[in-house]
């Protein structure tokens, strides 16, 4: 076995090389509430999918913008989104601030280690609190609280509180 020969493949290089200049330029260039406008027209003019109401800070790393869809949301300051497969991020949720979501990993059961991907999906009035970490495949569901530096690597059930790494039900979110 020899690493050396390992590729992958590359088929949006040219397009992830121009966003990746402009997300971390002009993306950045107006902070604030502001100029969501600016911000969103940069995203849907690399494919993404945002609500007009969508809130994403200038300083969110997103790889690669046509593979994001974001509903009437908040993707918080210092996020990074690693999606070489979908993110898919519901209404009325919040990514807060310092958050990783990764899609993509390695298939440890083979010896060139291969990428692999997998979607993310987070559901409708969901909060991940900062600096949360939620891996490859998972899909947090409708209602759940990812508690601060949770890391998540399985799909959860509607209206669960979460904590720790990695992470364990604590308890029921009840909506009073």
């Amino acid at each position: 076995m020899n690493l050396s020969d390992y590729t992958e493949p590359k088929p949006h290089r040219a397009r992830r090389i121009i966003w990746a200049l402009v997300n971390a330029s002009l993306f950045r260039l107006f902070p604030g509430s502001m100029c969501r406008g600016w911000r969103h027209g940069l995203l849907r003019l690399f494919g993404a999918r945002i609500g007009k109401d969508a809130l994403v800070y200038s300083s969110c790393k997103i790889y690669a913008p046509w593979n994001l869809s974001v509903g009437r949301a908040c993707i918080g300051p210092h996020t990074e989104l690693y999606n070489k497969a979908p993110i898919t991020v519901g209404d009325d949720s919040v990514i807060s601030q310092g958050s990783f979501l990764c899609t993509a990993s390695h298939d440890i059961s083979s010896p060139m280690l291969p990428l692999v991907s997998r979607p993310i999906t987070v559901g409708d009035k969901v909060w991940i609190a900062a600096d949360c970490f939620v891996g490859p495949g998972v899909a947090v569901a409708d209602g759940c609280v990812l508690g601060a530096r949770c890391c998540l690597f399985r799909s959860t059930t509607p209206y669960t509180v979460l904590g720790g790494n990695p992470a364990q039900v604590i308890k029921k979110r009840i909506i009073k």
